[in-house]
């Protein structure tokens, strides 16, 4: 595998770009979505672990309007300046400048899939609403009902806009995320969506439960949920 973090050009200024390239590629990409936090060691571990799975994959520093940087997990302070100048414009112009590297190693948009975690769970979302790829998982993604930021609104409204396949991995015991949105989001889209979808609930888990650097993590979450992902882009993707 060759990892390397480089710089691409978007209309908002350049953006690092951590990319893990496979030894042994299937032809098919991944762009993995940073949490609150960043593209730190965990976000990198994980674009790491997709590459070991024969995935093109990326992650792309959706911070770097606000100078780039990572927080440290716990201390949400320092998390609320790294979103200055983000809308979801903005992250929909990343993620377009993060499928154009992919794009560009002839990786087709089919053939992309894009997970992401925490606040990239709702970027998940919102692309799977805005652009039609292979397919798309997001763990825990907030502010999908119940908006959290007036930049961030809320997307459930739009379930029937739904253009890529998406996978939906919650948490039961998540405070940030009620249950009762989660059956609001699965219903709408039960009600609305054209394409493939699904929701699964962990019992026993909450917020961050597939990250193994919080103590929120819960090591059998994380491995059926993981689990899932590669199963439903295995399913999906050409």
């Amino acid at each position: 595998m060759q990892t390397t973090t480089v710089e691409i050009e978007t209309p908002d200024g350049a953006m690092p770009l951590y990319e893990a390239l496979p030894d042994d590629a299937n032809g098919r990409g991944i762009v993995v979505i940073q949490e609150a936090f960043g593209v730190n060691d965990h976000i990198e571990d994980v674009t790491r672990r997709f590459a070991d799975h024969g995935y093109h994959a990326v992650a792309p520093h959706i911070f770097h309007r606000a100078g780039g940087g990572t927080a440290p997990y716990g201390d949400f302070s320092k998390v609320l300046p790294l979103f200055e100048g983000l809308t979801d414009d903005g992250i929909l112009v990343d993620v377009d400048a993060a499928l154009r590297v992919l794009g560009d190693a002839g990786v087709k948009a089919s053939s992309t899939g894009i997970v992401g975690f925490c606040f990239g769970g709702r970027v998940t979302f919102l692309v799977a609403l805005r652009r039609a790829l292979g397919a798309s998982v997001g763990f825990y993604g907030g502010g999908l009902v119940t908006a959290r930021f007036p930049q961030f609104p809320a997307l459930v409204g739009d379930a029937g806009g739904l253009q890529t396949p998406w996978l939906g991995l919650f948490g039961d015991l998540d405070e940030s995320i009620p249950v009762d949105d989660v059956e609001q989001l699965r219903a709408a889209l039960d009600s609305n969506a054209t394409v493939a979808h699904e929701i699964v609930r962990y019992a026993d888990a909450g917020h961050g439960f597939h990250c193994d650097q919080r103590p929120e993590y819960v090591p059998a979450a994380a491995k059926d949920a993981f689990q899932r992902t590669l199963d439903w882009f295995e399913r999906h993707l050409k």
